[in-house]
C-alpha cells in the first residue's frame, strides 16, 4: 500500500471516529499540510464516499450523517469496548425483541482482520460473570426508541399498554425518563388518564404515538429514584423493620435501593423492606457485618434460628462425611 493511500485511509478512520476535525487537526494527526488534507478528501470523494466542509471558524470536515462506511474500521480498543459492551448487556437482560447482540457480534467479526478476530473471540467465548445472568423482559425497539427521543424533546405521547390483568388501554403519558432495572425497562411520567405520576413497563407498551404537544418535567425529578421506591413499595407478604447498628453510607453500599429503604436514626440504620419469603431476608441480615435488632416481624427471629442450626450442622460435620442423596 503506498504512502499516500496509508494516509486517506488514516483521514478516513478519523472521520469515523469524530464528529467533525478541521483542516489544521487533521493535517497535524497525519503529519502534513492543509493543502494536503484537501488532496486527500478529494480522493474520497472521488471513491463515492460523502466526506462534507463545513465553513466558519467552527467548521470543518465530516462525514455525511446517516452515512454507513463499509468495512466497519475499529482499533483494537474500540473493538474490545463493543464485544464486552455487548456481553454485559446480554448478561443484564438488555436485548431487545430482535437477536440484536447476536446480529451485531456476527457482523463485527465478519469484517475484522484475523489477527484482531481471534482474541476477540476468546474473549468472547472464555469471559465469565460473578453475577447470575438476568432474565430480560424484551420491549419492542421502536416502542423503546420513540419513547427516549421523547422524553429527551420533552414531547407527549399517546400509548398503547396491556395491563398485567390483560386490560388494554390508551392513554397519553408525558413520559420523564427511561430506566433499565433487574431485566426490564421502565418509562416513568406523567399519566392523563389517571392525573398522576405513573409508571409503565415498556414490553408492555404495544404502541407508541407522538402528540402535538410538549411538557416540561419537574425540577429534580430522578426517575431512578422514583423508580426504586415504586417497586420497593410494592404489596408483598412480610412488612420488615430492622436496626442494622453500622455507618448509613456502608449500609446503603451492601444493600439492594430496589429492596430496602433507609433512615439514620440514633443506634443505626433503620431498615424498612417488604418481601415474600423470609428466608431470603434472614440470608440478607446475615450477610451483614454489623449487629441488628428485629422489630418486625417475629417469624423473622425463626427463619434467623433455623438458618444458625443449618450453620451450625455445617460447621460440625465431619469432613470424611458424604452428603447423603435426597
Amino acid at each position: 500500500m503506498s504512502h499516500p493511500l496509508t494516509r486517506a485511509l488514516t483521514l478516513l478512520e478519523l472521520l469515523q471516529s469524530h464528529a467533525v476535525l478541521t483542516g489544521v487537526e487533521l493535517a497535524d494527526r497525519l503529519d502534513t499540510d492543509v493543502r494536503t488534507v484537501r488532496r486527500y478528501i478529494s480522493h474520497l470523494r472521488e471513491l463515492g464516499i460523502p466526506v462534507q466542509a463545513e465553513r466558519g471558524r467552527y467548521g470543518g470536515y465530516r462525514l455525511a450523517r446517516g452515512y454507513r462506511m463499509p468495512p466497519l474500521v475499529l482499533t483494537n480498543d474500540e473493538a474490545l469496548a463493543v464485544v464486552l459492551g455487548l456481553r454485559a448487556a446480554e448478561r443484564l437482560g438488555m436485548g431487545t425483541t430482535a437477536p440484536a447482540n447476536a446480529g451485531a457480534l456476527a457482523k463485527i467479526e465478519r469484517v475484522l482482520p484475523n489477527a484482531l478476530r481471534e482474541p476477540l473471540a476468546a474473549m468472547r467465548e472464555t469471559l465469565s460473570f460473578t453475577a447470575n445472568a438476568v432474565p430480560g423482559q424484551a420491549p419492542e425497539t421502536g416502542v423503546l426508541l420513540a419513547l427516549a427521543q421523547a422524553s429527551r424533546a420533552r414531547t407527549t405521547v399517546g400509548i398503547g399498554y396491556q395491563s398485567w390483568r390483560q386490560d388494554h388501554t390508551e392513554r397519553d403519558v408525558d413520559p420523564y425518563g427511561v430506566v433499565f432495572h433487574t431485566g426490564r425497562w421502565y418509562v416513568v411520567g406523567h399519566d392523563h388518564l389517571r392525573a398522576a405520576l405513573r409508571t409503565f413497563r415498556i414490553d408492555r407498551i404495544a404502541s407508541v404515538t407522538p402528540r402535538p404537544r410538549g411538557f416540561a418535567k419537574p425540577d429534580g425529578f430522578d426517575p431512578v429514584a422514583h423508580l426504586t421506591s415504586t417497586l420497593a413499595q410494592a404489596p408483598y407478604r412480610w412488612q420488615v423493620q430492622v436496626t442494622i447498628h453500622g455507618p448509613l453510607d456502608e449500609v446503603a453500599r451492601r444493600l439492594p435501593r430496589s429492596a430496602v429503604t433507609l433512615t439514620a436514626g440514633t443506634s443505626g440504620v433503620l431498615m424498612h423492606a417488604r418481601a415474600e419469603r423470609l428466608d431470603g431476608m434472614a440470608h440478607m441480615l446475615a450477610s451483614l457485618e454489623w449487629p441488628f435488632t428485629i422489630h418486625q416481624p417475629d417469624e423473622l427471629r425463626q427463619e434467623l434460628r433455623n438458618l444458625a442450626d443449618r450453620l451450625t450442622q455445617a460447621a460440625e460435620r465431619p469432613s470424611g462425611e458424604k452428603r447423603k442423596s435426597a
